[in-house]
């Protein structure tokens, strides 16, 4: 067999294949959280989330709602550096994102069951 035909048969399996997986995986929601970033929000993100009087006062004050505040936890950055990961209990865990061109800073106590926003401010502010 000339080597034509086996890279003809083996292009033709492997489109065979792609297709195939295609049909499988298709609208499954695959996620690849493999790094400590994105396990913490994931872990974080997947649990009800309660606010302090603080926190509430703040978004009340700014005009933030609920969603923004899942969003900016969803997608912020773990500050690994200023958070306590080594308590027993609850661990809190820094996040900080943009929003509205500022940056905000948010302190979430996470617990087996629930999360809670402890501290929520503006870092220049």
């Amino acid at each position: 067999m000339k080597f034509t035909q086996r890279l003809a048969y083996y292009l033709g399996g492997f489109s065979i294949g792609l297709i195939i997986l295609m049909f499988f995986l298709n609208g499954k929601e695959a996620s690849c959280d493999y790094g400590p970033n994105a396990r913490t929000v994931k872990n974080i993100s997947s649990k009800p989330i309660t606010y302090s009087n603080e926190v509430l006062g703040f978004t009340n004050y700014h005009t933030i709602d609920s969603t923004t505040v899942i969003n900016l936890i969803k997608y912020g950055n773990v500050d690994f550096s200023k958070s306590s990961t080594d308590l027993d209990s609850c661990k809190i865990y820094h996040i900080n994102n943009i929003y509205k061109d500022k940056e905000i800073q948010l302190s979430i106590e996470n617990c087996d069951s629930i999360a809670k926003i402890l501290v929520m401010s503006y870092v220049n502010e």
